[in-house]
């Protein structure tokens, strides 16, 4: 095996010894839950009669043999394109078990809303917060402790981390994750984003630009840009929780069906009742997480997963943090560029090697844990491969030697960068991630006069007023999560994109979050500690700057600092919690958050993980 690149190896070893407490404790709460829980014949006739009412034709399988059951967790609804698709899954899953003499019951749904429609609009306040409900309904799911393994069907942004969380809680079970797919490919990416920018400049109307967003996003299936809904299927190959070559076939396809059916099988083969146990928490270890981070950082991923990965991670009893993701950057390369960080999306990803190639490289160059245990048989290697239809037979190749496009995927040996673009700033404003992948590499350093906003649409106010054409430092605060649930920034993008294309020096800096489809500016992002008081009453230090101040950014040396003196400054008043939209129903939820670095979790932090 190649030897593991020494930076990776260091972090690795760190991350193993930092966590070396909270993972035994975790571990060890899972194996008490196997021996408490390892047969539902332990309880009562009532209980399980109501567990196999509903069951029809599985009842006497279910109540009269030792059959596996499984527990599908789905996060089916029909308002997101990428889990309309779900909808079918659940009676062909329990085909799939009969024929391995298992059975299978929806144990429960999870929320699943959809970032795209929420953007810029009240519902993104719940958005974050949903990752933990939809954590906390998992829970609720298993909770009936009548099941063998783990189906988990959802892909989008705070569904699969969610998934994750709950599912880790019951780790002494197996869990497989299961896709459904992308979308094909609509209108070209730099069609739509010029139709967007046009409009921003008010150059066409709301009808063209409705259309160019509907030749777009335009039939079931996962949103075709590599944001955090792709990332995160990108994440469960890393991490061996989906199988290999899943994550990018369409849906309603015969090879999408094909890989539905081979997990239903692979679950009851690795079952605490099948041929080879391997349960999720044995899997997600240390090196998964890391593995994770891995492939975000090569690919480009979304930087939502700088919140995600740490929430992730504490659910297993493990500890990262910005400074890990930090070091391993400087390790890894970046060997993909995927709308919107280059021309093609993940169809075309996909088409150039996908995933078996970037898994490969990576792991051929020693730039990823390649000796992970895994839900497929034949670990990390096992990933280096792609799925076929040989006839009616699921079969699996060598995924190719060589990149099918390499303005999209390169190998490691020949980057598109040498690092991964994802970077610590930090300084006296606090600790924020900056995107480097996606900005050019002249604009890493922004030096300018401080405006500061306390809501997005206050910047397109004094964007359209004419009053930031000039070098500025766009600041936007009181967007943590204990202020408004963290909500993602997209309305900043076009005017802040238009101002850098003037010719000015422009940045962003913001305790509130974007995601993989962040755009070209400079922009330290996820600013913690946030701007509102902690429960301590101490206000972060952005809570400080006025209009002026002069802060400058700086990927280069990891800077993020306002060269002014901020003690003895009052802090700014928070605008009062919104009401309307639920958003009053999450107030438990804010306050008890803690900071993005640790996952910008209330349900983590007060459940003592």
């Amino acid at each position: 095996m190649t030897q593991l690149h020494p930076t990776i190896a260091r972090v690795t070893e760190r991350v193993i010894a930092r966590s070396k407490d909270s993972r035994a404790a975790y571990l060890d709460l899972m194996a008490r839950e196997a021996d408490r829980l390892g047969d539902r014949a332990a309880y009562g006739c009532s209980n399980l009669a109501h567990a196999y009412a509903g069951a029809e034709n599985d009842q006497p399988t279910m109540a009269f043999t030792k059959a596996q059951n499984f527990a599908i967790v789905t996060a089916y609804n029909d308002m997101l394109s990428a889990h309309q698709p779900y909808g079918r899954y659940p009676e062909a899953m329990k085909l799939y078990a009969r024929e391995v003499g298992a059975t299978a019951q929806v144990a429960g749904g999870v929320p699943a809303m959809c970032d795209g429609v929420t953007q810029g609009m009240d519902g993104m306040e719940l958005s974050l917060f949903s990752r933990d409900a939809i954590a906390m309904s998992t829970a609720i799911a298993m909770s009936h402790a009548v099941f063998d393994g783990m189906a988990l069907l959802g892909i989008c942004d705070k569904i699969v981390p969610g998934l994750v969380m709950g599912a880790l809680r019951f780790g002494h079970l197996p869990a497989v994750f299961i896709p459904s797919g992308p979308m094909p490919s609509g209108i070209a990416n730099k069609e739509k984003q010029k139709t967007r920018q046009l409009y921003a400049e008010g150059k066409v109307g709301r009808e063209e630009l409705l259309k160019s967003e509907m030749g777009s996003y335009h039939s079931p299936g996962t949103c075709t840009f590599f944001g955090t809904a792709n990332s995160n299927q990108m994440m469960m190959e890393m991490m061996g929780l989906q199988l290999p070559g899943s994550s990018f076939v369409s849906p309603n396809t015969p090879l999408r069906s094909a890989l539905t059916r081979a997990a239903v099988h692979r679950l009851a083969q690795i079952s605490r009742k099948g041929s080879d146990p391997r349960p999720m928490a044995q899997v997600v270890d240390e090196k998964a997480i890391l593995n994770a981070c891995i492939g975000l950082l090569a690919t480009g991923g979304s930087t939502n997963h700088a919140i995600h990965l740490p929430a992730m991670a504490r659910a297993a009893g493990i500890q990262l943090d910005w400074q890990d993701l930090d070091d391993l950057s400087s390790a890894v390369p970046l060997i993909a560029r995927v709308y919107p960080n280059g021309s093609g999306d993940v169809n075309h990803f996909h088409a150039a090697g996908g995933m078996g190639y970037v898994i490969r490289e990576l792991v051929g160059a020693g730039l990823a844990h390649g000796d992970i245990l895994t839900i497929a048989d034949g670990g990390m290697e096992a990933y280096g491969t792609e799925p076929f239809l040989d006839g009616s037979d699921l079969v699996f190749r060598a995924a190719p030697a060589q990149s099918g496009d390499p303005e999209m995927l390169r190998p490691a040996s020949d980057p598109f960068q040498p690092d991964g673009g994802m970077r610590l700033v930090k300084g006296n404003l606090g600790r924020a991630t900056f995107k480097t992948s996606a900005v050019d590499k002249e604009r890493w350093t922004i030096e300018a006069p401080a405006r500061v906003f306390d809501s997005q649409e206050a910047v397109q106010a004094a964007f359209k007023a004419g009053e930031l054409n000039r070098d500025v430092v766009v600041v936007v605060r009181f967007q943590g999560p204990r202020a408004n649930g963290m909500p993602e920034l997209h309305k900043l993008t076009p005017p802040l994109g238009i101002l850098q294309d003037k010719g000015f020096k422009v940045a962003l800096v913001t305790d509130g979050r974007m995601s993989g489809a962040s755009g070209k500016v400079p922009a330290a992002i996820h600013a913690t500690p946030e701007a509102l008081s902690d429960a301590a009453g101490t206000p972060g230090p952005l809570a400080l700057v006025q209009d002026g101040d002069v802060i400058r950014l700086c990927a280069h040396t990891g800077t993020l600092e306002v060269l002014a003196d901020l003690s003895g400054r009052t802090p700014a008043p928070a605008p009062a919690p919104a009401m309307g939209m639920g958003r009053e129903l999450f107030a438990i939820m804010r306050a008890g958050a803690d900071g993005a670095e640790k996952g910008g979790s209330a349900m983590l932090a007060l459940g003592g993980l």
